[in-house]
C-alpha cells in the first residue's frame, strides 16, 4: 500500500491523519499542544505519540515505508527545524513545514490564494503566482492579533480593573475574575506561567458573553473584528482573489466581521491535516517573503 501521514501540530493541539492511496482514512491520533514553544523534546515526544496512534494498525515494514507530513507551529524558532530533521521517527520521509503552509495547501489544494489563521494564535500566508508572502505571526503577546490568545488576555486585563474598581463590573468580569477566586493575587500567580493556550483557553467565554450583549465583550470581540479585517484588506490589496478563515475561532468571529469583509472570503477546500498530507505526497513549498 501506498501510505501517507498528514500532521497538524499545533498551539492547542496535534492532529494526525493516515490516508491510503485513495485518500481513505485509516487511522488517525490526537495530542496536546505541538507547537515549538513547548521545547523540542517535548515536541518530538508528542509527534512520535499521535504517530503511534494513527499507525497502530500498520506492521513494522508498512510503517518504515511511511511517507510523512508535518505542519508544525513555531518551526522558525532557531534550532527546531534542524533538530526535527535529525529526528528518527521509524519511517520513510518527513517533510516539514509551519503550520500556516499545511494550511494553505488543505485550503486551496496547492494553489494561489491566502489564508487567515484564527486559533490560539493568528497570522496570514499569501500565495501569489507561486510565492509564499506572510503576515503576522510574530508571536504572542505581541503579534497573534485577533486571536484567542489577545481575547483571553483582554479579558484577564478587564477582570483585574475591574476588581480594582477601575472599569464597570459586568458578567464577564465575573466570568473571568471567578475562575481566580476573585483574587488578584491569584490572577498574577497564573499570569507568571500562563502559556498562549491558557490565555486562549478564555476566548469561548468572551465570544459568549459578546454574543450575549455584554458591552466589555463586546468592544473586546469588536476590537479583534477590527483587526481581522484590516488583515483582509491588506490580502486583498495584494491582488488576491481566494481568501479563506481558517482555525478554531474562525466561525465565531466571522459572524462579527461586515458584509463587505465577507464579501472577499471564500470556502476552504480541506483542512491544514489534508494540506499536511499533501504535503507528505511532494507537493514543493517556496520559502516566505514578507
Amino acid at each position: 500500500m501506498s501510505l501517507t501521514l498528514g500532521i497538524d501540530a499545533g498551539g492547542s493541539n496535534c492532529r494526525a491523519r493516515l490516508v491510503d492511496a485513495a485518500g481513505r482514512v485509516i487511522g488517525s491520533g490526537q495530542g496536546g499542544a505541538a507547537n515549538a514553544g513547548i521545547g523540542v523534546e517535548a515536541l518530538r515526544n508528542v509527534l512520535r505519540d499521535v504517530i503511534a496512534q494513527a499507525t497502530a494498525g500498520l506492521s513494522p515494514a508498512e510503517r518504515a515505508q511511511l511517507r510523512v507530513g508535518m505542519g508544525i507551529a513555531g518551526i522558525r524558532r532557531p534550532g527546531v527545524r534542524a533538530a526535527l530533521e535529525t529526528t528518527n521517527f521509524g519511517v520513510a520521509s518527513v517533510m516539514l513545514a509551519s503550520d500556516a503552509q499545511i494550511a494553505h495547501l488543505g485550503a486551496h489544494g496547492g494553489g494561489d490564494g491566502a489564508i487567515l489563521i484564527l486559533g490560539t494564535g493568528s497570522a496570514a500566508l499569501l500565495r501569489i503566482d507561486g510565492q509564499e508572502v506572510a503576515l503576522g505571526g510574530y508571536g504572542f503577546p505581541v503579534s497573534d492579533e485577533g486571536s484567542g490568545a489577545a481575547l483571553g488576555l483582554s479579558a484577564v486585563r478587564h477582570a483585574l480593573r475591574a476588581l480594582d474598581g477601575r472599569t464597570q463590573w459586568t458578567p464577564l468580569a465575573d466570568a473571568i475574575s471567578a475562575r481566580f477566586f476573585h483574587d488578584t493575587i491569584r490572577a498574577v500567580a497564573w499570569m507568571a506561567q500562563a502559556a498562549p493556550r491558557d490565555y486562549g483557553a478564555l476566548a469561548p467565554i468572551v465570544m459568549d458573553h459578546a454574543d450575549a450583549d455584554d458591552p466589555i465583550a463586546r468592544s473586546i470581540v469588536e476590537d479583534a473584528a477590527g483587526h481581522v479585517e484590516r488583515f483582509i484588506e491588506t490580502i486583498v490589496a495584494r491582488g488576491v482573489t481566494r481568501c479563506t478563515l481558517v482555525g478554531g475561532l474562525a466561525p465565531r468571529l466571522q459572524p462579527w466581521l461586515r458584509v463587505r469583509t465577507v464579501a472577499h472570503l471564500c470556502p476552504a477546500l480541506g483542512d491544514p491535516v489534508d494540506g499536511a498530507v499533501r504535503l507528505a505526497g511532494g507537493t514543493v513549498l517556496n520559502h516566505n517573503q514578507r
